[in-house]
C-alpha cells in the first residue's frame, strides 16, 4: 500500500459546546484532519461531560469552517421519523456538494428513551433501523426523480410525499453497527459500514461479514465505504492519560451492554466501578504518539478507510497539533 491516509475528527459533542466543537473542527482541518463526524446525543455519557449540542446545527456551521467530509451518527427510529432525518440529511447535502454522509444507529436508551415511549428489545431496534434506511432510501431517490412516494411498514408509516430540497446526489448511508448479522444486513441494503474500533479479530469479522452482504446484493465491497470511530487516550505523560480516560471518557472501559442505560447519573455511578485495566482492548492509553500510529496503521491495514479520531481528554490542542505532526503524516494504504 502506499500514499497518505486521510484521517478525520470525531467531534464530542458530549463534551464541547457547540462553538468550541466548530473550532475544534477548524484546528483539526488545519493540521491535517479530514472530515468530521459526530454523533446525535440528546444528553451526555456522565453529568461530568456537560454537554449535548443538537449535532445538525453544529454539524452545518462546520462546514463552513472546514472543506472535508462530514456526517452525523444518528438514530431516525425513536425521537425522529426517517422522514425528517432525511429531510435534514438532504438539506446539510443541497449545502455541502459531495461531502456529507449519513450515518444511522438503532439507538441508545441515553437518547432515545426522552421522548417517553416504550423501549423495545435490540431486535427490535434493528428491524426499526433497517426500516428506516428503506423510507430515507425511498425519499432519496424519489425525490431525485421529482414525484412522491409512499410508505406503510411495520414500524412507520409515511403519507405521499417527497422531499423539495435535494443534493444534485444523495448522500451515502451507513449503518452504524458492531454485530456481524447487523453488518451482513447493511452490506445488503445501505451504502456503507460504520463502527466503533474493537479488537482486531472482531473488526475485521464484521468486515468480511460486511462484504459477504454486499457481494449478495451484486456490489463490490472495495467501492463502499468503511469507517471507523477510534477512541484513544494521549497526553504528554501516562498518568495525564490514564486519568483522562477515567474522568472524561469511563464509559469506554465498561465492558457490558449500554442501550438500556436511561441517565447521565446511571452512566456516572457505573463509572465509579472502571479501573484502567478495563480500556485493555478498548481504548488505548499511551503518552507516546508512535504507539497511537501503530494502532491506527492496525485498522488501515484492515481495510478502514475513514477513520475518525476521538482523544478523551480535553487536551484537545496540543493532541490535534501532536498527531497532526508526528502521526498522520506516517500512516500510509
Amino acid at each position: 500500500m502506499s500514499g497518505v491516509v486521510t484521517i478525520g475528527y470525531a467531534a464530542m459533542l458530549e463534551q464541547f459546546a457547540p462553538r468550541e466543537a466548530v473550532e475544534l473542527a477548524a484546528l483539526a482541518e488545519a493540521h491535517g484532519f479530514s472530515g468530521i463526524m459526530a454523533a446525535d446525543h440528546f444528553q451526555p455519557w456522565t453529568p461530568a461531560q456537560g454537554q449535548a449540542g443538537f449535532v445538525w446545527n453544529v454539524l452545518a456551521a462546520a462546514a463552513e469552517h472546514t472543506t472535508g467530509d462530514l456526517g452525523p451518527v444518528t438514530a431516525p427510529t425513536f425521537r425522529w421519523h426517517p422522514a425528517v432525518v432525511a429531510q435534514a440529511s438532504a438539506t446539510l447535502a443541497a449545502m455541502n456538494p459531495g461531502r456529507h454522509w449519513l450515518g444511522v444507529g438503532s439507538g441508545e436508551a441515553l437518547n432515545e428513551h426522552v421522548v417517553g415511549g416504550y423501549w423495545p428489545e435490540a431486535a427490535e431496534r434493528i428491524n426499526r433501523m433497517f426500516e428506516a434506511v428503506e423510507i430515507i432510501k425511498k425519499l432519496f431517490a424519489a425525490s431525485l426523480a421529482g414525484r412522491d412516494v409512499k410508505h406503510s411498514g411495520t414500524y412507520f408509516k409515511l403519507e405521499s410525499t417527497r422531499l423539495w430540497t435535494m443534493p444534485a446526489v444523495a448522500p451515502e448511508i451507513l449503518v452504524a453497527t458492531a454485530g456481524p448479522v447487523t453488518a451482513r444486513r447493511a452490506g445488503r441494503t445501505a451504502d456503507g459500514l460504520i463502527t466503533q474500533a474493537a479488537p482486531l479479530d472482531r473488526m475485521a469479522s464484521l468486515l468480511t461479514r460486511f462484504a459477504d452482504g454486499a457481494r449478495e446484493s451484486g456490489r463490490d465491497p472495495a467501492r463502499m465505504p468503511k469507517a471507523l470511530q477510534l477512541h484513544l487516550s494521549w497526553a504528554p505523560t501516562h498518568d495525564e492519560a490514564v486519568a483522562n480516560a477515567l474522568t472524561e471518557w469511563p464509559v469506554g472501559g465498561m465492558r457490558f451492554p449500554r442501550s438500556d442505560i436511561r441517565s447521565p447519573h446511571d452512566f456516572a455511578q457505573l463509572a465509579r466501578m472502571v479501573r484502567p485495566e478495563d480500556f485493555e482492548g478498548r481504548v488505548l492509553i499511551s503518552a507516546d504518539p508512535d504507539e497511537h500510529r501503530t494502532s491506527i496503521q492496525r485498522y488501515v491495514d484492515l481495510g478502514f478507510d475513514r477513520i475518525y479520531l476521538h482523544n478523551v481528554g480535553r487536551n484537545q490542542h496540543e493532541w490535534i497539533e501532536t498527531f497532526g505532526r508526528e502521526v498522520l503524516p506516517k500512516l500510509v494504504r
